[in-house]
């Protein structure tokens, strides 16, 4: 599938980043590469097109070649927001959906966009999840597959003050799709603290990706 399936992609990176005391959390590094571009490599092959969701001066993103769209809505008010912008982005490309990933989750997993297709049977949303030992799975929310259909029942949501993504897929059809955690790493660790950046590095010098 990947390229072929015609899927464009958002990497959500609109964020403040309060716990890694401000400032661009992709644009941090590890292994001598930023957290961006790790994410683009892994999405890349999945996806048609990528753009990038970020607030604030677009010009610290220049490098990286990719259309950086802000959230719809002011005051950083959460990633669905930023799924918002995606799928404006993606109706003005005449595509039916989006992938949505996280810009501070560099190893996500490599089959994330076929087994969304895959597995998503007759449902309007599509989530990631990893297994949990007592809830049976633990959502992974800016990891999905949206509709465009659905952006201005979205717009609207968010509008009325709806902020967590759950609290909006859960009033429609919503399927997760369970990703397990090889050797007990989780695809989809994100760096969130400055510890979490040793983490992330330490994996990723050990090939654990």
């Amino acid at each position: 599938m990947g390229k072929a399936a015609n899927i464009p992609a958002v990497i959500l990176a609109g964020g403040l980043a309060r716990r890694m005391g401000g400032g661009d959390k992709p644009l941090r590094e590890i292994g001598n590469r930023r957290l961006l571009d790790l994410v683009i490599d892994r999405l890349s092959p999945q996806a048609s097109s990528i753009a990038l969701n970020a607030n604030g001066p677009t010009e610290r993103f220049d490098a990286f070649g990719l259309p950086v769209i802000p959230d719809s809505l002011p005051g950083y008010v959460g990633p669905l927001a930023g799924v918002l912008a995606g799928l404006d982005w993606a109706a003005e490309l005449g595509a039916s959906e989006i992938v949505s990933v996280a810009a501070d989750t560099p190893f996500f997993p490599r089959d994330l966009v076929d087994r969304f297709r895959t597995e998503r049977g007759a449902a309007q949303i599509v989530l990631a999840a990893t297994p949990h030992p007592s809830k049976g799975a633990l959502r992974q929310p800016t990891f999905g597959l949206w509709p465009v259909a659905l952006r201005e029942d979205l717009r609207q949501a968010l509008e009325s003050g709806v902020r967590k993504v759950v609290q909006w897929t859960d009033v429609h059809a919503t399927v997760e799709v369970v990703f397990d955690a090889p050797d007990g790493r989780d695809p989809f660790f994100n760096v969130n603290t400055p510890a979490d950046l040793d983490i992330a590095r330490r994996r990723f010098e050990e090939g654990k990706v």
